[in-house]
């Protein structure tokens, strides 16, 4: 085949998607605007790649950041490319390097059965550790301490220079200290936190430039799906593969960059021409999502944005109905416009899957469930209770990490004696101590209960247990036995069933749990084939996000966070809550870059919408316990006003406008009584007269308890306190509109 002829294959593409698919060599940025087709470009540029002769399937690593997406860019692959296509690297950033570290994490000093630690692992051992070094939660948060070390790991600052970084700063120092014991304990149980991923990945380059050539040999061409959303490790990790060949394809968009708060860098994709020198940039900007107005209204929005790429979003599609902006008395009435509205559609003729409801904060979702609920509208929401976030998913799912690696002491506390076993805290605190000391896993120290005196009274039952678990390592490790049939052995031989039922509420609803997990783990084998392991699956489980379980099939309709939305599209969408101090947030408004990733936020869940987008607002809304006058958001401002149709604007009894020049946000106790005026634009003082606040000093607020200011920043005639609560974990506040005292 000639290659004219080869290019005619994608006649169908337009001009701009053909250059991208054709450019094959050196740096390429395709500024992908939504819904412009940009999983299309990407597996028709791997097709092309691989029909022109210029590698093997397995040269080409594909990385993009959740794992649906990553199966589904790879089943279209081979549906393109039938041979072969399976051998192309399509995976996450995370599931690339734990493949990377299975084969040569030994040269760090892992196992290829080394464990991924999730979050409720990574709280229980910094709980853990801060006993250990007599930190006391109430002043610094576990929540806290888990952000500030992922934060460390994200700038591949090691333990020893966030000690020094540290200075005098006593809350840092004591976040050092838990960051170093933390790496130490990880490493005796052979286990990684997510982050750790990446860091050990570049930490192996940089120590094995054997391993490194090897992987720069191998992936002759590197495409990142979601270029905005890297971090500054994941850069580096691409960067170093990409060294040899010079072939990095990124696609990405820096209008949908929102997850600074999970350590992306914007900067990575505004800055790729300066760091990847003789870099084309190809600018995808039809749309074939949405229509025409939908379109626009993201345009206007987003065009209040100074520091972008620059792109205009266009289509075909028809220009479709204004923008609905409805008014709302309160939260409830909110709700119940959503319900009614999904009602009407139905009737109409749409399915309840074509309705999405976002909103920019979790506690927006209470009110809206409730009035759906009462409709007998089916929902779900993305990011509530997780299937493997279940206890008896996790002990289930705990034994099998057990037998994977014994050495991982967060797993092996969890169900040392679940089932029962007569095994004590005290009893596992003691043999824990003798781990510490020695510089072992608490499993190699139990193995040898009977040599150490201070267990020789519970040595008989830890051994028992141990006994059940290298039997179970031995029928995993025989070959003779699936995962399925593994995973029944465990429930056969610790009682666990009889468990459930003897000592939990709910026990039948907990045992269709645990035979839903083995259906998932026959689903894996089937999918898996001969690569169906048990490191594979636990890897698998691991990795996963609530997105990865959204079944687009399913007729329901979906709630969740502006933020959970992204990469999905829907007929109909709501975006709640549209008013200033709810979205854009009141800790953002006087913070110029985080109000640019708030629009970002705002354009993102406007171009989620195909047909029909309703802005919903609320003339006060209950939140957190206290009721709140909110002004519009200035993002429905930003839309051109005749691309908007406004409802519901009747003036509230009672209610009068906000001062130009206020904050839009008023608090209140509670609700008014019908016919009260609130007072509005009045800021109430700080509980004392005259006070400020200070680095350091503890406070009690009504809502959400005692706390600490952690850093208090001078905005105007206000001052922005970040504020960590014992119980609440930590808060944005004004200081002149938060209730609360100086203690």
């Amino acid at each position: 085949m000639t290659q004219a002829e080869l290019k005619q294959q994608f006649s169908f593409m337009n001009p701009m998607q053909q250059q991208a698919v054709f450019t094959t060599e050196g740096p390429l940025l395709i500024l992908a605007g939504a819904g412009s087709g940009k999983t299309t470009v990407l597996v028709n540029r791997i097709s092309y790649i691989l029909q022109s002769g210029l590698c093997r399937p397995w040269n080409i690593l594909a990385i993009t950041f959740t794992n649906k997406a990553a199966g589904e860019l790879k089943e279209r692959i081979c549906n393109t490319v039938p041979e072969g296509g399976s051998d192309i690297w399509a995976a996450t950033f995370h599931s690339t390097c734990a493949r990377i570290l299975r084969r040569y994490g030994d040269r760090l000093g892992y196992s290829s059965h080394f464990t991924v630690y999730a979050t409720d692992d990574q709280k229980r051992l910094i709980k853990d550790i801060m006993k250990q070094l007599q930190i006391d939660e109430k002043q610094l948060p576990v929540k806290s301490v888990i952000a500030e070390i992922s934060k460390a790991k994200d700038k591949m600052l090691t333990p020893q220079q966030l000690k020094k970084d540290a200075e005098y700063d006593s809350r840092k120092v004591a976040v050092a200290k838990v960051y170093e014991l933390y790496q130490t304990r990880l490493k005796t149980a052979d286990a990684m936190d997510f982050d750790d991923l990446l860091c050990k990945a570049v930490e192996l380059f940089e120590q094995e430039p054997e391993v490194l050539g090897f992987y720069q040999n191998q992936f002759r061409y590197i495409m990142v799906d979601e270029y905005q959303d890297t971090n500054k490790v994941q850069y580096k990790f691409i960067a170093m593969l990409a060294q040899k060949h010079g072939n990095i394809c990124v696609v990405g968009d820096d209008d949908q960059s929102i997850y600074k708060f999970r350590g992306a860098t914007i900067e990575n994709i505004l800055s790729f021409e300066n760091t990847f020198r003789g870099a084309k940039v190809v600018r995808l900007e039809q749309n074939y999502r949405s229509t025409q107005n939908i379109l626009n209204a993201a345009n206007g929005v987003i065009a209040n944005n100074t520091v972008r790429k620059g792109k205009t979003l266009w289509t075909e599609n028809p220009k479709g109905e204004k923008i609905h902006v409805h008014t709302c008395d309160s939260e409830r009435d909110e709700a119940a416009f959503i319900a009614q509205t999904i009602t009407d559609g139905v009737a109409e003729g749409r399915r309840y899957a074509d309705f999405a409801v976002l909103y920019r904060t979790n506690a927006q979702s209470n009110a809206i469930e409730q009035a759906l609920s009462r409709g007998g509208i089916p929902h779900r929401i993305i990011g509530g209770h997780r299937f493997y976030d279940r206890e008896e998913i996790r002990d289930m799912v705990a034994y099998l990490q057990v037998i994977n690696n014994p050495h991982d002491d967060v797993r092996l506390t969890r169900i040392i004696n679940v089932p029962k076993r007569s095994i004590g805290a005290r009893t596992v605190a003691v043999a824990a101590e003798i781990a510490a000391g020695l510089g072992e896993s608490i499993y190699s120290v139990i193995r040898d209960a009977d040599a150490y005196p201070q267990l020789s009274r519970a040595a008989a039952k830890l051994q028992e247990f141990v006994r059940l678990i290298d039997g179970l390592i031995a029928a995993e490790q025989s070959g003779d036995y699936s995962l399925a049939e593994l995973y029944n052995l465990i429930i056969e031989h610790t009682g666990y069933e009889a468990y459930l039922r003897a000592e939990k509420e709910n026990a039948d609803v907990r045992i269709e749990n645990i035979e839903e997990l083995s259906s998932n783990i026959i689903k894996f084998e089937e999918d898996y084939a001969d690569e169906a392991d048990l490191s594979n699956f636990l890897e698998e489980i691991s990795l996963m996000t609530d997105i990865d379980n959204y079944d687009a099939d399913a007729d329901t309709c979906v709630m969740m966070t502006l933020h959970s939305a992204k990469g999905l599209e829907f007929p109909v969408v709501f975006i709640t809550g549209m008013e200033d101090g709810l979205f854009p947030s009141i800790a953002s408004m006087m913070n110029p870059d985080e109000i640019n990733e708030e629009r970002r936020l705002a354009y993102v869940g406007i171009t989620r919408a195909k047909e029909k987008l309703y802005l919903t607002k609320t003339k006060y809304r209950m939140l957190f316990g206290s009721t709140t006058y909110n002004t519009e958001s200035r993002f429905v401002k930003e839309i051109p006003a005749e691309l908007v149709e406004r409802t519901g604007e009747g003036r509230m009894r009672g209610a009068v406008a906000s001062p130009v020049g206020g904050s839009g946000t008023v608090s209140i106790g509670s609700k008014p009584k019908a016919g009260s005026r609130p007072r509005i634009g009045y800021q109430p003082p700080a509980a004392k007269s005259g006070v400020t606040y200070s680095v350091g000093d503890t406070v009690l607020h009504k809502l959400f308890g005692k706390g600490m200011v952690m850093n208090a920043e001078k905005m105007g005639n206000d001052t922005l306190l970040e504020i960590a609560f014992d119980k609440a974990g930590t808060k944005k506040l004004m200081a002149n509109f938060c209730k609360m005292e100086k203690l």
